[in-house]
């Protein structure tokens, strides 16, 4: 708890600092000010809630807390996208504004780009695009049998199209169980 106490004073501590530096705006310094207050009214340094909290503020509390939960730390190991947005969907009732993590979602997608996912073909992607037909047919680069236990050449499957043949996503899957790195996947130059 004293640790808490001392770690809170960043927000006033970075806004001192953003109040001192040339060129940052007002905008600029409210997203700072404002990351940690949460819509409930439960966050810091000022306990603002709802509407009181300002429409970037809202936005950077979300982005802030995404980042955190995805992230590896110290003291933990970052979610998959995927479940991390579950989790933004079902705090937004308490501290988030709803909307804006509706529109959250909506931009990141459900399947994050980088997330690794099973196919019902019993094959592992990663998402490397949002697909045309909405958040549940992404474009994935398909990457590894898991049958056979072995890697496949990279080709990418557009599952918003007819012709990808009625595959579909079945869940989100974790890299290191797969020892995978879905990021070393999306730089990839396919061929034709």
């Amino acid at each position: 708890p004293d640790e808490f106490i001392i770690m809170k004073q960043h927000v006033e501590l970075g806004l001192e600092l953003l109040h001192a530096t040339p060129g940052i705006t007002p905008a600029m310094a409210q997203i700072a000010g404002e990351h940690h207050e949460r819509f409930g009214g439960e966050g810091y340094p000022k306990g603002l809630r709802g509407e009181q909290i300002s429409p970037t503020g809202r936005m950077a509390s979300i982005v802030d807390v995404y980042d955190a939960i995805t992230s590896n730390r110290i003291y933990h190991r970052g979610m998959e996208p995927a479940v991390a947005l579950q989790k933004i969907f079902e705090w937004s009732e308490h501290h988030f504004d709803p909307e804006l993590a509706q529109k959250f979602i909506q931009a990141i997608g459900i399947y994050p780009v980088g997330s690794l996912v099973r196919l019902e073909s019993q094959r592992l992607g990663v998402v490397v695009d949002q697909g045309s037909r909405g958040l549940l047919y992404p474009i994935v680069r398909i990457v590894y049998d898991i049958k056979r236990r072995r890697p496949l050449p990279p080709k990418d499957l557009d599952l918003s199209k007819p012709e990808h043949g009625g595959d579909h996503i079945v869940g989100h899957e974790a890299p290191s169980a797969w020892n995978l790195d879905p990021f070393s996947f999306l730089t990839l130059e396919l061929g034709p």
